[in-house]
């Protein structure tokens, strides 16, 4: 969980990861000797189909709208892209401030700021030319402009003009929303399956990730109505996954660096992975993070085994890389992000 309390910082409170850069001081560029891809693939069941990290920037400032480049967002750099695709990661997660694209004086509806879409553009095309896979995603929460978007049509709308700046780019993923909350997953559904449905009416043939209220976390999938509501959800090219976060300390917020305990990851992924089997569904990973002890390090190894094994989930993603982290303790930007000498390696294993 995210709320919005500073000018220039998200701060995590339930379900989600710290967005709160303290400078903008860049990231040098990455030595390969940071990290090695050597470490054993894993052996707990079929290899997943996408694996890699979220990188985070230009969602950053979120209540200095438009904000200025290079000082209340950024964008993820090319140097950080390179060094996970030689680790043998091969997909990236690029949040962006959906009113920023979409300026209030337009609406959510309205024509793109043509600069925030040609950067967001740039960074896509940079991660698709390494053959990697880009999901981009607004990270609103599904709150526009101070509002909660209850409008399927007008979310609708927003996607089918978000699709076609993208329908040709095979490598890309739509996510369609950063973790909606207090909201009803009724209509949480609603607003998912109308950009579905409005994607596909585009002729866009590319993987969709929907998300659920309650921070679309996998621990409170079921209790939160996101089961009951998301068991109906349908793709005529049967190319939709639900994406699900999952954080492993003790209010699942990703605020500390502690874990419950060595078991919570896979303990609090299990009933999401038995309602996917259930349903038929695909699951998705988008955010997990941990802190750089053993015994986080033995619950995220746990929980990326179980679902591995599951064979209902097609990857995974962690939070995350970025260039403004500082010193955030998952950071995981390269070179020397907290995450990068203990957390990384025993992530490897699951890469490819």
């Amino acid at each position: 969980m995210k709320t919005f309390v500073a000018l220039t910082s998200i701060i995590p409170v339930v379900l989600g990861a710290a967005l709160a850069p303290s400078s903008t001081q860049t990231v040098s560029s990455p030595s390969s000797s940071s990290a090695t891809s050597s470490a054993p693939a894993a052996t707990c069941g079929a290899s997943f189909t996408y694996t890699g990290v979220n990188e985070s920037g230009a969602e950053f400032g979120n209540q200095n709208i438009p904000g200025v480049l290079g000082t209340d967002y950024t964008w993820p750099s090319p140097s950080s892209i390179d060094f996970f695709v030689e680790q043998g990661m091969n997909t990236f997660r690029i949040p962006f401030q959906l009113e920023r694209l979409a300026p209030p004086a337009t609406g959510i509806t309205g024509a793109f700021d043509a600069t925030y879409l040609s950067g967001l553009k740039t960074i896509v095309e940079y991660v698709t030319s390494k053959g990697a896979f880009a999901i981009f995603e607004p990270h609103n929460f599904m709150i526009y402009n101070g509002a909660q978007i209850t409008s399927a049509e007008d979310f609708a709308s927003l996607w089918t003009n978000l699709a076609q700046e993208f329908i040709d780019n095979d490598h890309v993923i739509f996510d369609l929303m950063n973790e909606p909350h207090d909201m009803d997953a009724s209509v949480v559904f609603a607003a998912m399956q109308a950009a579905v449905n409005a994607i596909r009416a585009t002729g866009a043939t590319q993987l969709i990730l929907v998300e659920g209220t309650s921070w679309t976390g996998a621990w409170s999938w079921l209790t939160s109505g996101n089961a009951d509501a998301f068991a109906a959800l349908t793709d005529p090219l049967d190319n939709v996954a639900i994406e699900m976060h999952q954080y492993l300390d003790s209010d699942g917020s990703g605020t500390s660096d502690q874990c419950v305990s060595s078991t919570i990851g896979a303990e609090r992924l299990a009933d999401a992975t038995a309602w996917l089997k259930e349903t038929g569904l695909k699951g998705f990973l988008g955010e997990i993070g941990i802190g750089s002890n053993d015994q986080c390090i033995q619950a995220i190894t746990g929980a990326l085994c179980s679902i591995q094994e599951s064979g209902v989930w097609l990857g995974w993603l962690f939070w995350a890389a970025g260039p403004w982290w500082d010193d955030y303790f998952q950071s995981i930007e390269p070179p020397s992000g907290a995450a990068i000498s203990a957390v990384l390696p025993a992530l490897l294993p699951f890469v490819g």
